[in-house]
């Protein structure tokens, strides 16, 4: 198991959106993150920054790398476009963060 964590950025005003449309999450996109090695996973917001702060465990064998790559996750990227910060290539910008500290 890996643990891994990652910052968004919200934009202003789309808070309670971004929200409803994560207590909806698809089902299909679901299945294809738990297919990937996926779970554990949660994300917070700051509201003062909008950043958004992602948690999520990877089994030994995941294949989260290949994500980006599968039709589903690209139709949530292209849903969730309007509300987030993007990169040039459609995609949120996620940018890893270090793990500094671990308690179990």
């Amino acid at each position: 198991m890996r643990r891994s964590a990652f910052k968004m950025k919200l934009k202003a005003g789309f808070e309670q959106e971004y929200k409803k449309r994560h207590d909806a999450i698809w089902p299909g996109l679901s299945a294809e993150l738990t297919k990937a090695g996926v779970y554990d996973y949660s994300i917070y917001l700051d509201e003062e920054t909008l950043t958004l702060f992602a948690f999520q465990k990877l089994t030994n064998d995941n294949t989260a790398d290949e994500l980006p790559r599968s039709a589903i996750v690209r139709k949530w990227w292209d849903y969730m476009k309007d509300i987030m910060e993007y990169d040039e290539n459609d995609e949120p910008i996620a940018i890893e963060l270090k793990e500094v500290f671990h308690m179990d």
